[in-house]
């Protein structure tokens, strides 16, 4: 299948002082939660354009803005030197106008459980493009529902991300759970200038299988019933695994097991869960081998949710970018129209064995000026 790029409506609603024709983006589109203000925000800043989003988050069961929502738009306006309006918790429309990417040192408090590693994600695309090295403190979950933990992006979004000529450094400071926060995460960005094409469809040799079993404020056993039960999954398939164990201080109780493979070709795929009231210690590791080993068994490069993280990246690297992934899901569908919005390239969508997809696409070859 191909995704073809719309046409663009209401494309002239905003002009004041010269500003470029406003882009509009219905917020509820598609899987419709917080990644489209994300990503509409980091194609704003990236590429210059300014943007209006409204019905933000409109199907879910508390719409509008979210404090992580907040200081990733709020961090990035002052990193970009953006003007915004409709800035508020529960607010369903923003405008953001953005200016030069200046990068620097900057200290990001979400105050709640609110992911990290969704406000970064917001801004990784423009910092690859600031005018000079970016650091940043951010304080929040590093390990909560439905978003990415620290570990993950550390040890499997990092590096491909680098493989694209952008170097980034991110070391966990302090563990966050929900619903208490407080975790750190201190981040370094070196701006890339522009970005190599992601080209990664065969992984070559698995090179080793690793990971981490954590806990907070819990009995120790926690962390080596976790991890016991990670490997027995694993090897129940002959793959042997590292798994660091580690008992990590933080302001509420949490667990959680994030595991990764690397293979010869580049590729990387990784698997977690966190630990609920009332989950026993081994579906928590038995959970994060699970989802490791259905994208180990898919035969791609990418898991599902690394495809989704890199479609941004590849659609601003400079010349072709393909590469397989474990699937491709609703999250991955909403984005590539998202891209559409501000891009007009299609990305090309090809079917494969075990539910696998090969992803196309001719990135626009930004560079910073």
């Amino acid at each position: 299948m191909c995704f073809k790029p719309p046409v663009l409506k209401n494309e002239l609603q905003f002009f004041r002082f010269g500003v470029k024709a406003m882009i509009e983006i219905d917020g509820s589109y598609g899987e419709g939660g917080g990644a489209v203000l994300r990503n509409a925000v980091a194609l704003s800043a990236v590429l210059g354009e300014p943007v209006r989003i409204w019905n933000i988050r409109a199907g879910r069961k508390e719409p509008g803005l979210k404090m992580q929502h907040l200081t990733g738009v709020k961090a990035l306006a002052d990193i970009c030197g953006a003007e915004v309006s409709g800035l508020a918790k529960g607010s369903t429309e923003i405008t953001f106008i953005p200016g030069k990417i200046k990068g620097g040192k900057h200290r990001l408090d979400i105050g709640t459980a609110g992911s990290i590693t969704l406000v970064l994600q917001s801004l990784m695309p423009a910092l690859a493009f600031a005018e000079k090295k970016t650091e940043l403190e951010l304080i929040g979950g590093t390990n909560v529902a439905w978003s990415p933990p620290a570990d993950y992006m550390e040890n499997v979004m990092l590096p491909v991300v680098k493989s694209m000529g952008f170097k980034v450094e991110l070391a966990i400071e302090k563990r966050g759970w929900y619903p208490a926060g407080g975790g750190v995460v201190k981040t370094a960005f070196e701006p890339a200038g522009h970005l190599d094409p992601l080209r990664i469809c065969e992984r070559g040799n698995l090179l080793c299988v690793e990971g981490i079993s954590v806990a907070s404020n819990l009995p120790e056993h926690v962390v080596e019933r976790q991890a016991t039960a990670a490997r027995k999954a694993l090897s129940a398939t002959g793959i042997e695994c590292r798994i660091r164990k580690e008992i990590a201080p933080a302001t509420c109780p949490g667990s959680a097991v994030v595991l990764w493979a690397r293979f010869s070709s580049g590729a990387v795929l990784g698997g977690s869960s966190i630990g609920e009231r009332g989950k026993p210690a081994e579906k928590v590791g038995e959970e994060a081998a699970k989802e490791l080993l259905a994208a180990i068994e898919s035969g791609a490069a990418l898991d599902v949710h690394l495809c989704d993280q890199m479609l941004i990246f590849a659609a601003l690297a400079e010349g072709e970018s393909e590469f397989s992934a474990s699937a491709w899901s609703s999250h991955s569908a909403t984005n590539a129209w998202l891209i559409q919005q501000f891009i007009k390239k299609g990305f090309q969508i090809k079917n494969e064995e075990n539910g696998r997809v090969r992803v196309r696409i001719e990135g626009i070859g930004l560079k910073r000026v």
